[in-house]
């Protein structure tokens, strides 16, 4: 995410979990509950255990007029435990019925938690799933319970970003389980099918690939799939009237973008750089665009003042995205799509590893394109980090929640540059290359990264990694100790 505003308010195991199934034989394990949390410091409230969601099947009914929506999800998951019970996040404002396995369930809502007891018990080690059927509001965007406002301010991030002629959402960073009841932690990526029925004049658009668009009389639904696991965070379900742009990337990557009607012109050329942006961080990244197909979606809204890396198509506002000088934050995003979504973070206290590559990359390439000199641009976030460390805390333990938004974006850029500088151009790239690999499609840690560092460079970077990450104070610069923070 880039953000804008609010800085001073305060598939391979897939065959194996669609496999079908009764919830427990007669002889299971009689279970206990699952957690109610995933541990998250930052957000404790966030998560649940006992399972490992790994696909979501996510359909809701727009109707011009009216803030209320039908919708349904059904999340396909293993058990880790044998299950008596166990929990969703939901801030969604009414559930009407929840199935396990096609059986009718009872479930209770507790505050931010759905919680959901099976006919019988889930055994352990059981593919199964589960299928909610609720109705949102788009009137009503609940407040982060450990975000909350101060007093006088209106929310500057609803998670409903209504629109003249439909809506988007905003779900970082703990917000998506207002638009579907999910397992709401980065920790737990999976893929997503997402059927948005909209009138026949309004168009959708989803994270993923479009697969299909099907005409009912007056009513039509679009259906797309994010065929590759993202965290819940980053996924998009948008309505509206839009001009859409079909182009072609690098091998024949489909290339699909949505820009309302209500852009200005220079809207449709920002998108339109798409491609030539994709292929360059496929060139200096060394891997394929992890999706399907990549894109953009300008909204006519100001969308919260950010714009967020949503899987395979990051969101933007159209005024925002109308500017030429936001150019580097296209590439902030499509970077993101590689680290930050097809790389989950395992935690919000990693989300350095996101947003410190978007602004690394971002900045190279605007080195590249003519701009300031990398270095240059590198010494300038030098001398501002003691700042941002000062206010936000450490770089990978963060004062507050509200740091995840961009509290670990400067450090984390000087730590990969810093990285690049102690251990060289082709180890550091190695060194990116491997954790991408070893990762994409899952959620990875500040360890995990640390440990292909000194896997690979056959450095201890203990010292390194702790002063850069864990401590209040700019560390000297390798490679240039005159640097002043």
């Amino acid at each position: 995410m880039t953000k804008r505003i609010w800085k001073n308010a305060a598939v391979a195991g897939l065959a194996v979990v669609l496999a079908t199934g009764t919830a427990a034989a007669a002889n299971a394990e009689p279970g206990t509950p699952g957690a109610l949390s995933a541990g998250e410091r930052l957000f404790p409230q966030l998560g649940n255990g006992g399972y490992d969601a790994r696909d979501y099947d996510v359909a809701v009914d727009y109707r011009p007029g009216v803030t209320t929506m039908n919708a349904s999800v059904t999340m396909r998951a293993v058990s880790t435990q044998a299950l008596s019970s166990f929990g969703l996040d939901s801030a969604v404002p009414q559930v009407r019925s929840v199935t396990v396995d096609g059986r009718a369930a009872r479930f209770e809502v507790k505050g931010e938690k759905l919680i959901v007891t099976p006919a019988r018990a889930v055994a352990r080690g059981h593919a199964f799933s589960v299928k909610v059927d609720y109705v949102v509001d788009r009137a009503k965007s609940p407040v982060s319970p450990v975000m909350p406002l101060p007093p006088g301010f209106e929310n500057p991030m609803p998670v409903w970003e209504n629109t003249p002629d439909g809506f988007a959402v905003l779900g970082q960073p703990d917000r998506e389980h207002a638009v579907f009841p999910s397992n709401d932690v980065p920790a737990d990526p999976a893929t997503y099918t997402i059927r948005i029925t909209t009138p026949s004049d309004v168009d959708a658009v989803g994270s993923g690939t479009r697969v299909s668009k099907q005409r009912d009389g007056d009513r039509q639904t679009s259906v797309f799939r994010l065929d590759r696991p993202a965290a819940t965070d980053v996924v998009q379900i948008a309505a509206g009237h839009f001009t859409e742009v079909d182009q072609v990337g690098p091998h024949g990557l489909p290339v699909r973008s949505y820009v309302t009607k209500a852009a200005k012109p220079a809207a449709l050329d920002r998108v339109r750089d798409t491609p030539a942006q994709v292929a360059w961080l496929e060139r200096t990244i060394g891997r394929p665009f992890p999706y399907a197909s990549a894109g953009a979606l300008g909204v006519d809204t100001l969308y919260g003042g950010v714009a967020l890396e949503t899987a395979a198509i990051p969101t933007y506002g159209a005024e925002f995205l109308a500017d030429p000088r936001e150019t580097p934050t296209q590439v902030h995003e499509l970077t993101h799509q590689f680290f930050g979504d097809a790389v989950a973070v395992h935690d919000w206290d990693d989300m350095w590893l996101s947003e410190g590559h978007a602004i690394y990359y971002q900045d190279l390439y605007v080195s590249a394109h003519g701009g300031k000199p990398f270095d240059e641009q590198m010494r300038g976030r030098y001398g501002i980090n003691n700042q941002q460390l000062e206010q936000e805390g450490p770089v990978a333990h963060l004062n507050s929640p509200a740091g995840v938004l961009s509290g670990s974006d400067n450090g984390g850029a000087l730590t990969l540059y810093a990285l690049r500088n102690v251990v060289g151009q082709p180890m550091f790239d190695r060194i990116e290359r491997t954790f991408y690999d070893t990762f994409h499609g899952r959620s990875a840690s500040t360890q995990d990264y640390l440990d292909v560092a000194q896997r690979l460079s056959g450095r201890d970077l203990g010292a390194f990694f702790h002063d850069w990450l864990y401590t209040a104070k700019t560390p000297v610069m390798p490679g240039h100790p005159d640097w002043k923070a």
